[in-house]
């Protein structure tokens, strides 16, 4: 799959926040051999987004983090916070991050931890046990705050590291494999808590290899591969793109009329069929004409979201 070119968006430029221009970086080993992390990656997320970050393993995106947080100097290439180098920017400002593994004392009470995270971000000593208490009311953990972080749950540390993140109302959060060893709950809760984040002057950045997440949670998706910017992908539907989609339908009556509006649907159980179509158009054309002979449609589901899809074919995995 030829990787799109990687162009500015202008509906994003008026308010900048994070850019790389044509960002590269290789590792070099004592022995001379090198390895191509990023290559010519370009790419601008703008204030107000929540803009996710998808890839194979070792696509990229950990380089891509590291360098954007200033722990990585590119080796082409820049990378800028607000017009400022990233590095500089995080010096002067901050940014609130939960890093893919999480190391945190193991023998530090989970309080006392944050407690000494709110105390090396800057928060002054006065405002502290507010802003700790207020996390971990968030994070759902004031019955684990007096345990050791040994003791601690993998799903419980990784709350504990979201709580570090959030200590100060930072403008720019970047968070890496953030549902990473949480159950179901927390994973729902998850969303809700990204929501109540969303702000006007706020952007976050999630890192995942959780497609269903970063289709319910981001604006925009940039799907790397091989260090390489493949697509930027809008998790919103776009009636004007055509691409063969399957869906799974079930009805709760008039099965006898069903391929009179989809001559080739599949039976795939009791009452629930699959379909192909080439856009969405074409799906409410059918559903309609199904509705209208006596159908009684259930639901419809799409057999894979919009960046499940994109992501296929970017990363040349497409069925």
């Amino acid at each position: 799959m030829e990787s799109l070119p990687p162009t500015r968006d202008d509906s994003y430029s008026a308010a900048l926040v994070i850019e790389f221009r044509q960002v590269g970086k290789t590792y070099r080993s004592l022995l001379g051999n090198s390895v191509k992390a990023v290559e010519e990656f370009s790419l601008q997320v703008a204030e107000g987004e929540i803009f996710g970050i998808a890839g194979p393993n070792g696509a990229g995106k950990t380089t891509l983090i590291a360098m954007m947080l200033g722990y990585l100097r590119p080796t082409a290439g820049t990378v800028e916070i607000k017009g400022l180098p990233a590095r500089t920017y995080v010096e002067r400002n901050g940014i609130g991050y939960l890093s893919e593994l999480i190391a945190i004392n193991p023998k530090w009470r989970a309080d006392t931890a944050l407690v000494r995270y709110a105390t090396l971000a800057g928060i002054p000593s006065s405002q502290i046990p507010a802003r700790v208490d207020a996390v971990i009311e968030k994070l759902g953990l004031a019955e684990h705050r007096d345990k050791k972080v040994k003791a601690l749950s993998k799903g419980n540390l990784q709350r504990l590291g979201l709580a570090q993140a959030l200590l100060r109302e930072e403008q720019i959060l970047v968070l890496d494999e953030p549902t990473h060893g949480l159950d179901p709950v927390w994973t729902q809760r998850f969303r809700g808590i990204v929501d109540e984040l969303r702000r006007p002057d706020r952007t976050i950045l999630i890192a995942s290899h959780n497609l269903d997440e970063l289709q319910r949670l981001a604006d925009r998706v940039a799907i790397i591969d091989h260090g390489r910017l493949q697509r930027v992908v809008s998790t919103g539907f776009d009636h004007t793109h055509r691409a063969a989609t399957r869906y799974r339908l079930t009805l709760a009556s008039g099965h006898e009329r069903m391929r009179e509006s989809f001559p080739l649907a599949e039976e795939a159980g009791k009452g629930e069929y699959d379909v192909t179509v080439g856009s969405i158009k074409e799906l409410n054309t059918a559903l309609a004409d199904l509705i209208s002979r006596g159908g009684l449609v259930a639901s419809v589901v799409p057999e894979r979201s919009v960046l499940e899809q994109q992501f296929r074919e970017a990363v040349g995995e497409s069925q």
